[in-house]
C-alpha cells in the first residue's frame, strides 16, 4: 500500500475533497490516491468531512425493501392471474386429439370439459400457483406488510367469485 512517511500534499487534499464529495468510499479514495485508509481517514477529519453513510445506507435498504414488496406482489398477482386461467380451461370446451394406428393417423374429438386427467394436471398447475401466492403473501405478513395481506385476500376473493360465476354459466 502506501508509503506511511511519505508527506500529504494538498493536491490530495483536494482530490480527498472532490471523491468524497463525488460519493466515493474511503477505501476507493485509498486506493485511487495510493494511501492507507487510515491515511485517508485522518485527511477527511481534518477536512471536516466524514464517511458516515447510514443515513444513505438506511434509504438505500428501505427502497430494497419496498422493491422486493413490489415484486412479490405482482408475483403473487401473476400467480393468481394464471390460476384463474388455467381454472377457465378446466370447464372450458376442449378438443382431445392423438396420432396412432399403423400409419400414424391423426384424430381429434370436441369435448365439453377436458377429461379427468387433464382436469387433475390442470388443478395441480392451480394448486402449485396457489401455494407460490401464499407463501409470498407468508413472507410478507412475517415483515408485517397488511397492505399486501389484505390485497391478497382481495385476489383470493375474486378468483372464487370468477369459478363460482363458472360454475353457474356452466349449469
Amino acid at each position: 500500500m502506501a508509503n506511511a512517511h511519505r508527506p500529504i500534499l494538498d493536491q490530495e487534499r483536494d482530490r480527498v475533497r472532490e471523491l468524497h464529495a463525488a460519493g466515493a468510499s474511503r477505501n476507493a479514495i485509498a486506493r485511487e490516491l495510493r494511501r492507507s485508509g487510515r491515511t485517508i481517514s485522518r485527511i477527511a477529519a481534518e477536512l471536516d468531512l466524514t464517511f458516515e453513510r447510514s443515513d444513505q445506507t438506511r434509504s438505500a435498504t428501505v427502497a430494497k425493501v419496498a422493491d422486493g414488496q413490489a415484486r412479490r406482489a405482482q408475483l403473487q398477482l401473476d400467480a393468481l392471474d394464471a390460476a384463474g386461467r388455467l381454472f377457465g380451461q378446466m370447464f372450458a370446451e376442449t378438443k382431445v386429439y392423438n396420432f396412432g394406428g399403423k400409419e400414424n393417423d391423426y384424430n381429434e374429438r370436441t369435448h365439453p370439459e377436458p377429461p379427468f386427467r387433464d382436469k387433475r394436471d390442470i388443478a395441480t398447475a392451480i394448486k402449485a400457483l396457489a401455494d407460490t401466492a401464499l407463501k409470498l403473501a407468508e413472507y410478507d405478513k412475517a415483515t408485517g406488510h397488511e397492505d399486501e395481506k389484505s390485497m391478497l385476500g382481495d385476489l383470493f376473493d375474486q378468483l372464487r367469485q370468477a369459478r363460482d360465476a363458472d360454475r353457474q354459466d356452466a349449469a
